[in-house]
């Protein structure tokens, strides 16, 4: 189904349209004259059972700080709409636009696959990223604790992960994510990108609000979890002037790391993204569409390597510069011992004995 860019957004979504994909010939578009008024600003969530029989997902990009990931979901009804995981939708013959937002696939034997993988003679332990392309903590995993799940297995197993999420969900599995953080398995980065409800409303609609982020970041560090904050993406001519603001407000509840991302739209992302600044702030497309080009040498996504992350020239070289400062201004990104794999336990029992928790300092 492809829906106009008349049409408005329905409700609590960020994306107006349903584009076709790119593997699809054909283009289907909406009779509106055929609609009751109103009718087309329902679009509810649904759910699809995914019958995959593996959960580790290897990568090799070099600008992604780790080689495995874990996905429990495909599609996520956060709905941000510069998400650069959009296009993966197209893969299942469903549209970046709309249907990733509505058509979620949930992996609801997550933990039990990862288990099964993490016990296979091949696997060498090493980092595994919750949230590697969709967000792990997204609404429906307050009902379903797929994520919870893959926790408690790495946490049997001993093995590390890396945690990033924009939801404050992530505070609910703070009863495992403790005593991994005193192990040193796990880390956890809170995504903000911007410190304005307004915006975020609007942009990401269904994630926390800015400040139940930072709620989650203070909640993390007091249970001595080590926590970052990364300003992802940062849309130039939007929520560029707010970096300097978001890691203050970051560190000032506990983080002690921070990265950023700068935008980037890739495939079909980026006309629902122009088509979004249509709608919402038409009087600053072309301030954020010609800043986008500036950094992405004329174009709307630079896909190359060590490129696509942060962008070239004098602004993205300004914006570098300003975020070394500030994050030596509040002592951010200091020096840390990498996440232990010498912990790892193959075949895990159900609990530790009395004996491993003395030895691992668990108290």
């Amino acid at each position: 189904m492809n829906e106009q860019a008349s049409i408005p957004a329905p409700r609590g979504r960020a994306t107006a349209t349903n584009p076709p994909t790119r593997f699809d010939p054909i283009k289907i578009e909406l009779d509106l004259d055929a609609f009751e008024p109103g009718e087309l600003r329902q679009a509810p969530t649904q759910f699809f059972e995914d019958t995959s029989r593996s959960i580790l997902v290897s990568n090799d990009s070099p600008d992604v700080g780790y080689t495995w990931g874990i996905n429990p979901y495909r599609g996520c009804e956060h709905g941000c709409i510069y998400c650069y995981a959009r296009p993966s939708h197209e893969y299942l013959g469903w549209s970046a636009g709309l249907d990733f937002e509505t058509k979620i696939l949930i992996k609801r034997n997550a933990p039990e696959l990862l288990s099964k993988e993490l016990s296979k003679r091949s696997w060498k332990p090493a980092v595994v990223s919750l949230s590697g392309n969709t967000d792990a903590y997204q609404p429906v995993e307050r009902r379903l604790k797929l994520t919870r799940g893959c926790l408690q297995t790495l946490l049997d197993h001993r093995n590390p992960v890396g945690v990033i999420t924009k939801n404050h969900l992530v505070t609910r599995d703070i009863d495992i994510l403790a005593p991994m953080a005193r192990m040193n398995l796990v880390s956890v980065w809170v995504s903000v990108t911007t410190l304005r409800r307004e915006i975020a409303s609007v942009m990401e609609p269904r994630t926390s609000i800015p400040a139940r982020r930072l709620d989650a970041i203070e909640a993390l560090t007091e249970a001595g979890i080590p926590t970052g904050v990364m300003v992802a993406p940062v849309v130039p001519g939007l929520t560029d002037e707010e970096l300097p603001a978001i890691i203050e407000a970051a560190a000032k509840r506990g983080a002690t790391r921070a990265g950023y991302i700068v935008l980037r739209l890739p495939g079909p992302v980026a006309p629902l993204f122009e088509d979004w600044l249509e709608r919402v702030m038409p009087e600053r497309k072309d301030k954020i569409i010609g800043r986008i080009r500036e950094v992405r040498s004329g174009r709307l996504n630079d896909p190359r390597f060590r490129h696509r992350m942060r962008g070239e020239g004098e602004w993205a070289n300004f914006l570098k510069n300003l975020f070394e400062m500030t994050c030596r201004r509040y002592n951010l990104n200091q020096s840390r011992q990498p996440l232990r794999t010498d912990l790892f336990i193959r075949h895990p029992s159900n609990q530790l004995s009395l004996f491993e928790e003395d030895q691992l300092g668990i108290t």
